[in-house]
């Protein structure tokens, strides 16, 4: 059976200066390394028996109603404006209509040289295809909005980065891949009927209640602040919140150098790149407030009066740290068991947490321990907690289910660095048991499973890994 995919493109109505259309550089040898078929069934994509399959998703042949182009957009990095950025490395197949009604776009990442590469290969390893893959899967399990992988093919052909690696394409799915960026490139060159026409478009795709740009900025403002307080429940750092990065939809993208903490520590950083902390666990909460800001500022000039909405723009941007604390209360007082927190509950949570800091203790396995009894395991000297154990238990007497509530709200497991890590040198080396290993047991992350009972250990002191480096 011929693979059907069920393309219903917007994107590619848009005007010209929205991207460049562009198609997917064939590679050598493609072989499929995995497909999604839940995922491809949602989708509403039939024959996934096709002999073919390597091939359509490695790029090498176009399916019927695709049409590729890559996307134009600018950004911040790491606080710095990049005019032109655009898709690099990815090419945009098309969109679909799932099952469930929402639109999604389907892209092919590491595809090959697009217009906007600059000096990139458009290419992309083995490593950050697979970190990809399975970090957006777990994080899906994990009830995180998040762009989704569809599939992983290999391309028999060698990429070269500090040395020749093995090449990959993934095929990834998304709500959309409007960014901030997208907004900033057409603000910063003035080119108001285009700024227009992206404004409505995203706010019929993503936002059909906003009446204006005010009340999109804080739709969008909304779903960023629960997103990044989901985040942090979870000791989940994305490594790299440029405002490229940054999706408009409020889903996760862009699985770089990202990674979830084992011990606590509020200014963790895992990025290779990142040598200040910009990006660190803890600054994940400003670093959003000030990605707004720059959706704001280019926001702007939609308004009738533009100098007249800087006032109340900005009061808007100035208000979301208390949306971000709001979320931040709502998810961690879920995982102590507490259903409707008081203002008070937030020192509660506060303390445990420095004295998970203090005591280097496992992020993870410490709110899971709080179900069982062994978070106690965690600190050498238990004292401190004890204490804080004492008032916490008096505090949830009243609770209606705090074990049911601390059960959906703490994973048993998540994807730890070190054993994704190990899964890409295994695979590098041809092996992907263990790709397959994890991407069952991530599957149902908040299920106590004695099969993967080891997956719940953190690293020993020579497994760790103290940098991921970004998906190139």
């Amino acid at each position: 059976m011929t693979l059907h995919i069920p393309f219903d493109n917007s994107y590619a109505a848009l005007p010209d200066s929205f991207y460049a259309r562009v198609r997917p550089e064939p590679v050598t040898a493609p072989s499929l390394i995995a497909i999604n078929e839940t995922l491809a069934r949602d989708l509403g994509i039939d024959g996934l028996d096709d002999p073919n399959l390597a091939a359509i998703f490695a790029g090498n042949a176009i399916p019927e109603g695709a049409s590729p182009l890559a996307q134009l957009y600018a950004g911040h990095q790491f606080g710095q404006y990049n005019p032109q950025l655009g898709d690099g490395r990815a090419v945009l197949l098309g969109e679909t209509v799932g099952r469930d009604g929402i639109r999604r776009d389907i892209q092919l990442k590491g595809s090959g040289r697009t217009p906007f590469s600059r000096m990139g290969d458009g290419r992309a390893w083995l490593g950050p295809v697979l970190r990809e893959y399975v970090i957006s899967e777990a994080m899906h399990a994990l009830g995180v909005p998040t762009t989704r992988a569809l599939a992983a093919v290999r391309t028999g052909d060698r990429v070269v980065r500090e040395q020749p690696l093995p090449g990959a394409v993934l095929t990834r799915v998304a709500r959309s891949h409007l960014r901030v960026g997208t907004f900033q490139v057409f603000a910063a060159r003035g080119e108001a009927q285009a700024l227009q026409t992206l404004f409505d478009y995203a706010v019929a795709r993503h936002y059909p209640e906003a009446t204006d740009p005010a009340t999109f900025l804080n739709a969008v403002m909304r779903r960023q602040a629960a997103l990044v307080a989901h985040w942090l429940s979870l000791g989940f750092i994305h490594g790299v919140m440029n405002t490229d990065n940054c999706s408009i939809s409020g889903e996760t993208i862009d699985y770089g150098p990202c990674a979830f903490m084992d011990s606590y520590h509020p200014e963790t950083v895992y990025s290779s790149i990142d040598r200040y902390g910009r990006y660190s666990y803890a600054a994940q909460a400003d670093i959003i407030v000030w990605n707004m800001a720059q959706l704001a500022t280019a926001l702007l000039s939609l308004m009738p009066d533009p100098e007249a909405a800087v006032e109340p723009f900005t009061a808007q941007v100035h208000a979301m740290p208390d949306m971000i604390r709001a979320e931040w209360l709502r998810r961690f007082a879920a995982k102590i068991g507490i259903a409707d927190p008081k203002p008070e509950d937030a020192a509660l949570i506060g303390d445990l947490m420095t004295l998970m800091q203090t005591a280097k203790a496992d992020f993870t396995n410490t709110f899971r321990g709080l179900i069982d009894g062994t978070a106690r395991d965690q600190f050498a000297d238990p004292t401190g907690f004890d204490r804080w154990s004492n008032i916490w238990q008096d505090r949830i007497k009243s609770e209606e289910d705090p074990q049911g509530l601390m059960s959906a709200a703490n994973p048993v497991l998540i994807p730890r660095n070190h054993q994704i890590e190990a899964m890409i040198a295994a695979s590098v080396a041809g092996d992907d048991s263990l790709f397959a290993r994890l991407m069952s047991a991530y599957a149902a992350p908040f299920d106590a499973n004695p099969d993967f009972e080891d997956l719940r250990l953190p690293p020993a002191p020579e497994e760790v890994v103290q940098a991921t480096f970004c998906g190139t």
